[in-house]
């Protein structure tokens, strides 16, 4: 099931995660996957400032959503996040009927590859989560596209939870605009407060499950290594994994 906008290799990486979702071992998985330049490469972390504007709140338990290409990477660098407590793959800005995997791949059902991010705002901020998610975890200058993934449900996205949450996330791209930190415009989208749903089982805690997986080695351990390089005082060695709920 695929559109002009697929990844080639899309349809390739469905049938395959169709093993992982069914009793096949994860050995005949590797067996098949091809070669690893199938891949892509890694989108280059950059160093930016903070947020100038950043939430206040009493909350102790907050919860955003992010977009930013294969929720496989995005997931994996929240869940080294200090101050996070959970962090879900899963679909945002489509209806629930759709949202299953094979169908939100088609790119036709309005939905992003999203994170749901659960924070202690005391620990680390919704601007601080921002900076992370601009910096290393995706590229918010590519339209629709991260890596070898194309098409709108790899869209750059934030799924605010609240008026401050938006307030903030828009002063914050204005803000890094205008800095030129960049060498193109950030066209990540700022959408209307939509459902979350979570990803079917195979896909959470893809990264820490399986690293050496070419699609994870080549596009998305290097993030975890810009997080630590980069936010060291924000990155934890041990995830906080789905599995472990």
């Amino acid at each position: 099931m695929t559109t002009s906008h697929s990844h080639p290799h899309a349809p390739r990486r469905r049938a395959l995660l169709g093993l992982l979702a069914g009793a096949a071992a994860f050995a005949t998985f590797l067996a098949v996957q091809g070669h690893a330049q199938s891949f892509g490469r890694a989108e280059p972390a950059v160093a930016i400032p903070p947020p100038a504007l950043d939430e206040s709140t009493s909350a102790r338990t907050e919860t955003a959503v992010f977009a930013g290409g294969c929720f496989w990477g995005v997931q994996g660098v929240f869940q080294h996040v200090r101050g996070v407590s959970r962090a879900v793959s899963g679909y945002a800005g489509g209806s629930a009927d759709t949202a299953q995997y094979e169908t939100v791949s088609s790119g036709t059902t309005g939905h992003a590859e999203s994170v749901q991010v659960t924070f202690n705002p005391s620990q680390v901020s919704y601007g601080a989560l921002l900076q992370i998610f601009f910096s290393v975890a995706h590229n918010p200058t590519e339209l629709d596209r991260q890596g070898p993934d194309s098409g709108t449900q790899y869209r750059s996205a934030l799924f605010p939870a609240n008026a401050e949450q938006k307030r903030v996330a828009k002063a914050y791209i204005a803000q890094l605009d205008a800095a030129h930190v960049y060498a193109h415009p950030i066209v990540t989208r700022i959408e209307d407060k939509a459902s979350f749903y979570p990803a079917e089982a195979y896909h959470q805690d893809f990264l820490a499950r399986h690293p050496s997986y070419p699609y994870i080695a080549i596009n998305d351990m290097p993030k975890l290594d810009a997080l630590k390089r980069i936010f060291p005082e924000r990155y934890r060695n041990d995830p906080v994994l789905v599995g472990n709920d």
